[in-house]
């Protein structure tokens, strides 16, 4: 049987990256194997953390940028694209982040996927804790969204568009 991997995007605000790196050491063992993708300075604290405390093992993960600068939104891409299962996105409840922009987004795209996520360690026990975390049958539910992406199709938006440029350059000349 092969073993059940999970890919998992590990996040966090400033005041909350000892917080995550804790989290993440404390369950290293239930995390090992699994596949992360984690923004910039996140990542690589938490990576340095796993392997002072497991350098036997090679861990599988992927850095992108620092969230400010654009981390946020690669992670999003990543939800977007299905490469993300569980999204643990430690927030600071706190601080203003320059960045709140980007923070929403990636908050609206996993609900939008529908993957789990969660903002904080409480949360993050009871997911890890979770028998479904380690289930392989289970399977999150994918949101049919084709009524939105279908909306214009029986309607002439198109057509009306070019039909008023053309007016438009006629009554130029």
């Amino acid at each position: 049987m092969e073993k059940l991997i999970r890919k998992i995007g590990l996040v966090a605000h400033d005041a909350m990256k000892k917080d995550l790196i804790e989290w993440v050491v404390w369950n290293s063992e239930l995390l090992m194997g699994h596949k992360f993708y984690c923004t910039g300075t996140t990542g690589t604290l938490i990576l340095a953390a796993l392997k002072e405390k497991h350098p036997e093992i090679e861990w599988d993960f992927t850095i992108l940028k620092s969230g400010p600068l654009g981390g946020d939104q690669q992670m999003g891409s990543r939800v977007v694209d299905g490469e993300i299962d569980y999204l643990f996105f430690f927030t600071d409840p706190m601080t203003l982040q320059p960045h709140d922009t980007d923070v929403k987004a990636l908050t609206r795209l996993a609900s939008v996927e529908n993957i789990v996520f969660c903002c904080n360690r409480s949360t993050a026990d009871h997911i890890i804790s979770s028998p479904l975390f380690v289930d392989p049958d289970y399977e999150r539910a994918h949101p049919d969204y084709s009524g939105y992406t279908k909306r214009f199709e029986n309607q002439s938006v198109v057509m009306e568009a070019v039909e008023s440029v053309n007016k438009r350059k006629q009554a130029k000349k």
